[in-house]
């Protein structure tokens, strides 16, 4: 059960079920932002409307006793309902005055309007010239720069779900929401691909699963869109003997191929898995070899076909997509959560299941290559830093996070935190900054954060002197180690005193020991900076 649905009287749901980041130097500078005309509003009230009426058709064709029961009765003629005119809507939604400007709105509100107006700011008393102007720090913090990274959020608050587009920058210390996205279901799975069927140039976009079965692609550059770029899917109409594509059911993994751009695979509570060419927007094959929901799914970072999958039936395949039902399966300890690539040992897959276990799979073998028991209940994500060898980050609806060393075949305990999240449902770690991660949980207070791990001393000592490496070549990170970045003289002595202090004893594999740090004050907070922390925007 979340966390935000125990107790009476308490908030309502409210968690982050999904994340994802974007890489750095691919958005749109300046995103484009829709301004509707009048006639394009009508237009979406008139298709919304149309929507609606079609959802109600086709709940009235399941069978429901009261349906039987209607069916038995004397039928009667159906009141016909004609579609409203273009005129009719305008003045329901009262359209008259939409697309004139204010130019000529009246000045004097309440009775401000004998102020004195000053043509130059600067001569006005009452102006502080140093305190810099808001509108400007609005403009500026809805510009992208090319140092950003983009955070994706999967957010359920009551029966609102959104997307929300976070803004974060490593060296300026910032963190703010730039825009968001209503979603029409609660969001299951995000993935993130610099692919546009529909545009010459790559673009930046974000596939949404949810619990209905179509797949929303939305782009990214685009501020205040209504509708996704694309969507992948389409449910059947009996009546209207319309048949059916792709998924029947909920859409709970999402895996873009980076290597071939058009490929995006989708995993399902319908048992199947469906290769979609996204340039056709149509399914190319269908894996139909899974015996449950299929809730991980990981393209091999090098090997283009190669496709690992990980299933509820406690199985994890690895399948060459090039031929139809060629695959190879491993049995794990429980129903596996989330499975990925290890790109510095490319021959070695990671999963972990709902049985609190990580295991690692060496795909030339048929055994498992270790297992490990990192938390006391499911281990519901798994993330591996991007540059640095061997720092894998977990957590669990235990609510802890853990670090360890899995450079070898027997994974080391490195260190662990209670992020007072609620239950951990997710952690997604930075491409670029490699000791960054991305948190999400089901406190209803507070259930997002991101954090640098750097700032655990425990994390530095084990992986601060470790080189570097960039197989994914993402941004570099521009030491060779992290100690090279901060050295660790440079670390405050006070909050590392307090850290020790605060380290309490727990059982972990190969340790007896894990510490609890004091919060930072960001991921970046390990940046001496002398200038004026970037402003946030509420939300």
């Amino acid at each position: 059960m979340l966390e935000s649905e125990k107790g009476e009287g308490e908030a309502k749901i409210n968690f982050v079920p999904c994340v994802t980041w974007v890489r750095r130097g691919v958005a749109k500078p300046e995103p484009e932002k829709v301004k509707l005309t009048k006639e394009e509003l009508i237009e979406v009230i008139k298709q919304t409307k149309a929507d609606i009426a079609e959802l109600e058709e086709n709940d009235d064709d399941l069978p429901t006793e009261e349906n039987m029961e209607e069916a038995k009765s004397e039928e009667r003629p159906e009141p016909e309902h004609k579609p409203k005119t273009d005129e009719e809507i305008e003045a329901e939604y009262g359209l008259d005055n939409y697309d004139d400007e204010e130019e000529d709105a009246p000045r004097n509100l309440l009775g401000l309007g004998d102020l004195t107006v000053y043509a130059d700011p600067s001569q006005d008393p009452y102006l502080d010239p140093n305190q810099p102007d808001e509108d400007d720090e609005d403009e500026e913090d809805f510009k992208i720069r090319g140092t950003d990274n983009l955070i994706l959020v999967g957010h359920v608050e009551g029966e609102c779900s959104t997307l929300e587009v976070y803004v974060y920058n490593d060296v300026e210390d910032a963190l703010y929401i730039h825009h968001d996205i209503l979603l029409p279901s609660f969001p299951l799975a995000l993935e993130w691909l610099s692919f546009d069927p529909e545009s010459d140039t790559k673009g930046s976009l974000v596939a949404v699963g949810t619990m209905q079965p179509e797949i929303q692609v939305w782009d990214l550059d685009i501020v205040d869109c209504l509708e996704p770029a694309f969507t992948l899917g389409r449910k059947g109409k009996k009546k209207k003997g319309i048949p059916g594509i792709g998924h029947k059911d909920a859409v709970l993994s999402l895996a873009w191929n980076s290597s071939v751009e058009h490929i995006l695979a989708s995993g399902s509570v319908d048992q199947t898995v469906m290769i979609w060419d996204l340039n056709q927007k149509n399914v190319a094959s269908t894996l139909k070899f899974h015996n449950e929901k299929v809730q991980g799914l990981a393209w091999h970072p090098f090997d283009h076909q190669t496709l690992a999958t990980g299933c509820c039936d406690k199985y994890v395949r690895v399948a060459d997509c090039r031929t139809v039902d060629s695959y190879k399966k491993w049995k794990v300890t429980g129903e596996v959560e989330t499975v990925l690539w290890d790109h510095f040992n490319p021959y070695q897959c990671i999963v972990s299941t709902d049985a609190g276990t990580v295991h690692g799979i060496d795909v030339r073998t048929d055994n498992l290559s270790w297992t490990l028991s990192a938390h006391t209940e499911d281990v519901t994500g798994i993330s591996l830093s991007s540059q640095c060898p061997g720092c894998f980050v977990s957590v669990s609806s235990d609510k802890s996070l853990k670090v360890w060393d899995i450079t070898g075949n027997k994974p080391e305990f490195v260190m662990e935190r209670q992020l007072n999240l609620g239950l951990l449902q997710v952690v997604k770690g930075c491409p670029d900054a490699p000791f960054v991660v991305a948190v999400g949980g089901d406190k209803p207070s507070d259930n997002f954060k991101v954090m640098d791990i750097r700032d655990n001393p425990q994390v530095r000592n084990r992986f601060g002197s470790r080189v570097l490496q960039n197989p994914l070549k993402t941004a570099d990170f521009g030491f060779s180690t992290a100690n090279d970045a901060e050295p660790l003289n440079e670390m405050d002595t006070e909050n590392t005193a307090e850290v020790f202090q605060s380290m309490s004893l727990e059982s972990g594999l190969n340790s007896n020991s894990s510490g609890s740090s004091k919060p930072s004050g960001g991921a970046v907070s390990k940046f001496k900076k002398d200038k004026k922390r970037k402003k946030k925007k509420e939300f």
